[in-house]
């Protein structure tokens, strides 16, 4: 027989070296390999195989051959074209080490089969499990890919794959066997060493077809996966890569899927987006898991073929009769092929045993991304530092509406988290994303040209409604029956619908009066009773035509009553939106200064009780003023909601071409200015719009820096933005397990030693500001006066003027850091009747200074001496870091054996996140503790409260706040960083010039700009002049204007001549921020 150059003498000798064992024969391959990758030595290399093969078969060896030399040779025939005798065939080797061609991979096969030819034509193709590599040469050979990766984790199954590429793409002869394309097999296919897609991932290579044959047993022996893997591993190891699978850290390893799990999700990273990916997979788990496998990872899946095969005899299944021990799931076998009925894996294991031939189900499932641009948005950014969470991620959905709504925003907010440190600063109008999408949309789908600055973000429709009544504060008002709900109760009951003097009017002054929608009976009402603000939405058999709208325009106007039309229920997230007769009118006409439209956003397909509101005003001073209101009585809007809403309306612009249509031509409304005579803001909105220090207006060409915000603009922690994703991510969350009542009662223990009773009522909203305007409405009510300490929050103070509160400023002094004493508070609790008492603290703001146990326990025995009601504030707690000698509250000690007046009782107020950067998140709670209101459900009506995933992301950061772990690192991080804020900044503030009131705590310092008071400055700016004397009301706006920074000034701290700086901004802001002082500093000095 003919022999190998520099190889062996003969075939004889070649196999005699084999026989002595299995590292021996694959040496002897692993030479006969080297030659035939040499090009010199490789026809002479494949004539060699040729007639190996040849003597193996004449002398009847091959059967034997697997343990006589360790290595076989064999034809797999793959088609059959005419009958039995003309079968189209592969030769193909294996060694013991690797997986042996059998039913599984056949079935395999003939799945692949069921595609169409066009399936892997011109395709890049991945095989993951190659083995022998027969899957891979079969698919080049049929359906000539542009090129096949077979890849394997064993290093021998790699190298035998490649003796196996040169066997098949030369002939007997060692001459090149061509396809029709003129190419042989070795320019389509090759293998390579992989854990799993590693090599391709590795070397940026785009897949557009992924194929798999892999294990899904657990390993007996979870130990022997973690040893490094050589070629020079033993056979057994090296064999069981083939057989078994180590857990891999997803869910479905309680399955033994955890290795198919990530090999998807490998996929998933590296397929083009119309890829298609096949695999194999065993029933054992059942169908039901297996489907699910890929659909909850976002992929459509068709089963292509099915069968029943025999379990291998060297496969153990203990590892699944383990699972089966401790999980309520049971795994599917069957008695021998014809059985029909399910068995467990313990059954099997015990058949087995036994003797008996046990089966399973063996499916090929073909399966394509629904959203393959967007999951792969998702998973890239979970596998930066977020795989823990991609076990709650469930993409698979029976609607597809749901789908398509929920995808696109899970990759929206994965691109938000993972791009951006932490969330921006968004005015209290709304995000001007959001605006921006809300006006495009009108502009597109129903030609009414709008921009951002004429449409305001409220946090629901019920806010806007109420917001707008409280603005103009009207004597009587008609509302729509409908949209009463919410409203408070005294001003449904109310009976004064005419002017008069007697002093028990309603608390404050509104009566409302429920109307029909239908137009001709609202109309005929108005006229009766000539209400000065109407609010209204229309029927629906007159919503398509503006008719009804216009008869409301006009006769609103001759009486000078306010309209807001309410357009929730017609308005439609769609491609193919109906048409709203409201909006027909506004597309050739612009909107009368008097009217105002209010749509509530609720029709999303996914979260039915997720809510965002807008407010469309073309009248400039309504329109600022309804922003106002949102700012003082509400804070903002969750951030969260106009991400959903904005990602709906950006997918349904998306595919839209920019500017395609000319802008509408609009008529002028036809109304001479001063025929009418409307109904102004009431006189405490006058007072506080115009005199209050309200958050400074963003413009187009304007980059402000703010230190004016309550807000952390730290780095988002990575323990915030999981529980952020995963609220979302999840489907089919229970109600326990957005139940934060219980957490926060550990919380609220733990960080003020104050126990909260079952019978004790929790109360939450999204910020607490609007929580704090409740309780303000409740003391107004009651007749009550609000005693605030001269320095509290001035976001705080505005709110219960605007509510026209009866407020009492209690005097503080500078000796003590402007804290309040017990002397001061006795002093003026003394001439106040029916006292309600606010207190900041532990953390004070705006100061940053500290309660100790000992102040706030005296604070709280004057407050029962005089029985006042006290709201203790902790919303800007949760940070302290200049605390030395403070040792924290025991309000449960100070509140132990207070004696007084009965009407003494204490509410707690706070923020959940205020000890952590969570930018976009915010959830303020009240602690009712016994007495503190007789009937609790009155007066919080309207609330806009957090949504499910907000209430889920927010249990989950309180449990892992219990737990010690990451997020009190970063929390703790976070509180380093801001103490090392507050020393640089402290440090500019006094060089330039200010007296520093050095803080404890919180996010805040004030200091007195001593230096600046009676000097000039004068700035030159787009040709114009500015001119001033510095002084305390124009402080502000001369920081404002020379720097473009955004501080708080005396008006806003409430104590005179010291302003504020929050300091918790993104690095670089906070750098361009000390700038700006500094730059201000020396402006002062040169002019």
């Amino acid at each position: 027989m003919a022999a190998v150059k520099g190889l062996y003498g003969s075939i004889d000798e070649f196999l005699k070296h084999c026989s002595q064992s299995g590292d021996s024969a694959y040496s002897a391959l692993r030479s006969l390999l080297d030659r035939l990758e040499n090009p010199e030595t490789r026809i002479e290399a494949r004539i060699f195989l040729a007639h190996l093969q040849k003597k193996l078969d004449s002398d009847g060896a091959s059967r034997n051959c697997l343990d006589t030399y360790h290595f076989q040779i064999q034809d797999i025939y793959l088609d059959r074209n005419e009958g039995y005798q003309n079968r189209k065939k592969l030769t193909m080797m294996v060694i013991p080490s690797i997986f042996m061609p059998e039913d599984w991979s056949f079935t395999f096969f003939e799945g692949l089969n069921r595609h169409p030819d066009s399936i892997f034509k011109d395709k890049i193709v991945a095989e993951l499990g190659c083995g022998n590599g027969w899957i891979s040469i079969a698919i080049a050979d049929k359906w000539l890919p542009s090129k096949v990766y077979g890849l394997d984790i064993n290093p021998r199954a790699v190298k035998i794959s490649w003796i196996n590429l040169y066997l098949n793409a030369f002939d007997e002869n060692g001459q090149p066997v061509y396809d029709t394309e003129n190419k042989t097999l070795l320019d389509r296919v090759e293998f390579y060493e992989s854990d799993l897609l590693s090599y391709c991932r590795d070397n940026h290579i785009e897949l557009e077809r992924i194929v798999g044959c892999i294990p899904q047993i657990l390993n007996p022996n979870p130990d022997a996966m973690s040893k490094l893997i050589t070629e020079n591993a033993s056979e057994e190891f090296l064999h069981s890569l083939s057989n078994y699978c180590a857990l891999q850290g997803f869910v479905e390893d309680q399955f033994g899927l955890g290795l198919i799990a990530r090999a998807v999700e490998e996929g998933i990273d590296v397929i083009k987006p119309m890829g298609i990916m096949i695999f194999n997979m065993g029933g054992r788990p059942g169908q039901g898991v297996c489907k699910r496998l890929f659909e909850r990872r976002g992929l459509s899946v068709n089963k292509l073929w099915q069968t029943k095969i025999l379990q291998a005899s060297d496969t153990d299944i203990s590892a699944l009769v383990e699972i089966e021990k401790n999980n309520p799931h049971r795994f599917e076998f069957f008695m021998g092929l014809v059985g029909d009925q399910p068995i467990c894996a313990r059954t099997a294991w015990a058949f087995g045993k036994a003797g008996g031939r046990i089966s399973h189900a063996l499916s090929v499932y073909s399966c394509q991304l629904r959203h393959p641009n967007q999951v792969k948005k998702i998973f890239e950014f979970l596998k930066n530092g977020f795989h823990d969470i991609s076990s709650s991620l469930d993409l698979s959905f029976e609607d597809d509406s749901v789908a398509d709504e929920k995808i696109p925003f899970l990759a929206y907010l994965a691109g938000v988290l993972k791009d951006s440190s932490g969330f921006p600063y968004e005015p209290p109008t709304g995000s001007k994303r959001f605006r921006n999408l809300i006006a495009a949309f009108m502009k597109t789908y129903h030609h009414v040209p709008l921009s951002a600055d004429n449409v305001a973000i409220f946090p629901s429709r019920a806010t806007a409604i109420e917001n707008s009544l409280r603005l103009f504060s009207p004597r009587l008002a008609i509302v729509d029956e409908h949209l009463t709900r919410n409203l408070p109760r005294q001003w449904l009951t109310s009976l004064e619908i005419e002017e008069t003097r007697d002093t028990r009017t309603s608390t404050d002054g509104i009566t409302v009066i429920e109307a029909p929608r239908q137009s001709d009976l609202m109309i005929e009402l108005i006229k009766k009773l000539r209400p000065q603000v109407v609010v209204t939405g229309t029927a629906q058999f007159e919503a398509v035509t503006s008719s009804a709208f216009e008869h409301l325009l006009g006769v609103t106007r001759e009486i000078g009553a306010r309209l807001f039309i309410d357009i929730s229920d017609q308005f439609e997230l769609s491609s193919l939106p109906s048409s709203i007769g409201v909006l027909k009118y506004l597309a050739r006409t612009p909107l009368p200064s008097h009217a105002a439209i209010i749509c509530g956003l609720l029709k999303n397909q996914v979260y039915t009780d997720l809510e965002v509101a807008f407010v469309i005003s073309e009248e400039q001073t309504v329109f600022d003023a309804l922003t106002r209101s949102v700012e003082l009585l509400q804070s903002n809007t969750a951030l969260i909601s106009q991400f959903y809403y904005g990602c709906l309306f950006h997918e349904l612009l998306s595919f839209q071409l920019p500017d395609r249509r000319q802008p509408a031509e609009r008529e002028a409304e036809n109304v001479k200015s001063g025929d009418i005579d409307m109904i102004g803001f009431s006189s405490s909105a006058i007072s506080v719009l115009s005199q209050a220090e309200l958050s400074v207006r963003v413009t187009e060409k304007s980059s402000l820096l703010h230190m004016d915000v309550d807000q952390s603009f730290l780095p988002t922690p990575t323990p915030v933005k999981a529980a952020i994703f995963e609220s979302f991510a999840r489907q089919n969350v229970t109600e326990s397990e957005c139940d934060v009542t219980p957490s926060l009662r550990q919380f609220i223990k733990n960080a003020y030693n104050l126990s909260v009773e079952l019978s004790e009522e929790f109360i939450y909203a999204d910020f607490a500001l609007a929580l704090f305007s409740k309780l303000v409405l409740r003391c107004i009510e009651e007749g009550g006066s609000l005693c605030m300490p001269a320095g509290s929050n001035g976001n705080y103070v505005s709110a219960a003027k605007f509510l026209n509160a009866n407020i009492v400023s209690i005097p503080t002094q500078a000796e003590v850091g402007f804290k309040l004493t017990e002397k001061q508070l006795s002093s003026v609790l003394e001439t106040v009747h029916k006292p309600w008492v606010y207190i900041s603290g532990p953390t004070i703001s705006p100061t940053g200074l500290l309660y100790s146990n000992e102040e706030m326990k005296s604070l709280l025995t004057v407050c029962a001496r005089h029985g006042a009601r006290v709201i203790i504030d902790t919303s800007f707690s949760g940070i302290e870091f200049n605390s030395q000698g403070w040792d924290g509250w025991n309000l449960d000690a100070s509140l132990a054996g207070l004696t007084g007046k009965p009407s003494f009782s204490v509410c707690l107020l706070g923020g959940l996140f205020s000890k952590m950067s969570t930018g976009g998140l915010a959830y303020g709670f009240l602690v009712l503790k016994q007495g503190f209101l007789a009937d609790s459900t009155r007066g919080f009506s309207g609330l806009n409260k957090p949504h499910s995933t907000i209430r889920y992301t927010a249990k989950k950061l309180l449990e892992l706040g219990e737990q010690r772990g990451d997020l009190t690192d970063a929390d703790q991080g976070q509180g380093k960083l801001l103490a090392a804020r507050l020393k640089r900044l402290i440090e500019t503030l006094k060089n330039c010039g200010w007296e520093v009131i050095e803080a404890c705590g919180g996010v805040s310092v004030i200091a007195k700009p001593s230096a600046y008071i009676g000097k000039n400055i004068k700035l030159e700016k787009d040709g114009s002049t500015w001119e001033t004397k510095l002084n305390d009301t124009n402080i502000r706006e001369a920081m404002l204007r020379a720097t473009g920074l955004c501080i708080n000034g005396p008006s806003w701290t409430g104590i005179p001549g010291f302003c504020r700086f929050t300091f918790a901004l993104e690095d670089g802001d906070f750098d361009r921020a000390l700038d700006c002082i500094v730059k201000f500093n020396q402006l002062v000095k040169s002019n």
